[in-house]
């Protein structure tokens, strides 16, 4: 495991190379060939190739970690001494009928908020993190930390997206390496077939997909794609990198509307095939708002993923959730608990089908990560609602996961973060102990394909606790 708390092997190899002026850079082809050897030393050729598909499930505007992945006991943390442990957690206060307000438990024991859902079921494979900072209260760039593993530069991103370096190594043969929907992505360093093709909405990724009748004869329009991919190969040509990009970018869009692709996800179709997705789903037979839902979201990330089209996926599972006034009590709970239960529909449905016709399941190859930018604050402000904090939680299931794991805590004066063993899991103040930031979860996640080496120059060691084989 590379450590950023000692030199790693990449960086001794360079610092040889500079200060004890033994070799010339020349000898091995300059300081790129060294890094490239570096690299190398670095991967795990037992992990390398791992078939890993990546879900990114994000819940907008900022979740009340109480209501769902770090709960508090209402006896405990009660009216009569909030003003000593700052932590309210309110749950007498919601208006939900169909929501009892209380605390619930996996069967091992683990607590998790009253709005866990159908999350709740897949416990087993499933952990936690809790005590996380996200070192800023702002909306843009919270999701931009989470997003790119890099505090941004301002309210800009720096950095590309985990997705987008998911797909660059694992998703190069895809249609579509990267999809996401209603989610931001970024692609600064990376190649092109690994940006993230950014949609609006499941009928919006239909319109992508389809393809029109042409506007030219077929004999034509053949005859023009010939020239075009003649052209692409001269002299010149091949010594452009913006020709070449560009070219690549068009045979892939042309490959992917000749595909077909759309038709499976025409969720609304009247076949049986369709109907058996919205009845999992709980999708709505008509009407566009039904396309636009978190389920149909979720049942897109489904279908791209097992039909072959995609290696990331990145969907919002929840909006509104920036509930700075009393509508925290009708809004945050059932909003973050249907994002829940639209994931647990699409844990489902890849547990039920057969992976490439090994035997295992499509999930047991996915890992899915569901984030916000930040939590809401522990104590209810003056208008009944909380306001933004700095701490945050996030859940990840599916393969390689260390399932039935929280990972980290929140204190239990205020809920900020604190100090987590990275190997252990265990809540750490000693020299051990780190504040747990979405940069160690993306590091985790490239130990787990054999990258050991710090190619998104995230600077800090991987969340090992997450990993059932570290």
């Amino acid at each position: 495991m590379t450590s950023f708390k000692k030199p790693n092997r990449r960086s001794f190899l360079q610092g040889s190379l500079c200060t004890a002026g033994l070799l010339g850079a020349s000898s091995f082809g300059g300081l790129g060939a060294m890094n490239s050897l570096a690299w190398a030393t670095e991967k795990d050729p037992a992990k390398a190739n791992k078939e890993r598909y990546y879900v990114f499930v994000y819940f907008s505007g900022g979740w009340d970690i109480l209501l769902g992945l770090d709960p508090r006991d209402p006896i405990q943390f009660n009216p009569g001494n909030t003003t000593i442990t700052k932590i309210q957690p309110a749950y007498g206060l919601l208006n939900d009928d169909t929501n009892d307000g209380a605390p619930k438990f996996s069967n091992s024991g683990l607590m998790y908020g009253p709005y866990i859902g159908d999350l709740l079921n897949h416990s087993s494979k499933m952990a936690v993190v809790r005590g996380m900072s996200m070192d800023t209260l702002t909306h843009e760039a919270g999701r931009r930390r989470f997003l790119t593993g890099k505090p941004p530069t301002g309210l800009l991103a720096r950095g590309s997206s985990a997705a987008t370096w998911f797909a660059s190594e694992l998703g190069k043969n895809e249609a579509i390496p990267n999809l996401s929907v209603r989610v931001e992505s970024y692609n600064v360093d990376q190649p092109n077939y690994a940006t993230g093709l950014k949609v609006a909405s499941v009928p919006d990724l239909v319109r992508s997909l389809k393809q029109e009748v042409p506007t030219v004869d077929p004999k034509l329009d053949q005859l023009l794609d010939q020239m075009l991919k003649d052209s692409a190969q001269c002299n010149v040509a091949q010594k452009s990198h913006a020709w070449q990009k560009a070219e690549g970018s068009r045979i892939k869009a042309r490959e992917m509307v000749q595909s077909g692709f759309d038709q499976l996800f025409n969720f609304q179709a009247k076949t049986p095939e369709m109907e058996a997705v919205r009845d999992h789903y709980g999708i709505g037979a008509s009407g566009a708002a039904a396309l636009q839902s978190p389920e149909a979201q979720a049942a897109m990330a489904a279908t791209a993923l097992t039909a072959g089209i995609s290696r990331c996926v990145s969907f919002t599972g929840a909006s509104g959730l920036d509930t700075h006034y009393d509508e925290w009590a009708d809004d945050q709970g059932p909003r973050q608990e249907r994002g829940f239960n639209a994931v647990s529909r699409l844990i489902e449905d890849l547990e039920s089908k057969e992976f490439k016709g090994t035997g295992s399941s499509w999930m047991d190859h996915t890992v899915i990560v569901g984030f916000s930018e930040f939590c809401r604050t522990a104590l209810l402000n003056s208008r009944g609602g909380r306001d933004h904090h700095i701490c945050n939680a996030t859940f990840v299931v599916g393969a390689g996961i260390k399932g039935d794991t929280v990972i980290g805590k929140s204190s239990d004066i205020g809920m900020n973060p604190t100090p987590t063993n990275l190997t252990t899991g265990l809540n750490d103040v000693g020299e051990e102990g780190e504040i747990i930031k979405p940069e160690h979860i993306m590091q985790a996640l490239f130990h787990d394909i054999g990258v050991y080496e710090d190619p998104a120059d995230l600077r800090v060691d991987p969340l090992l606790a997450l990993l059932k084989s570290p």
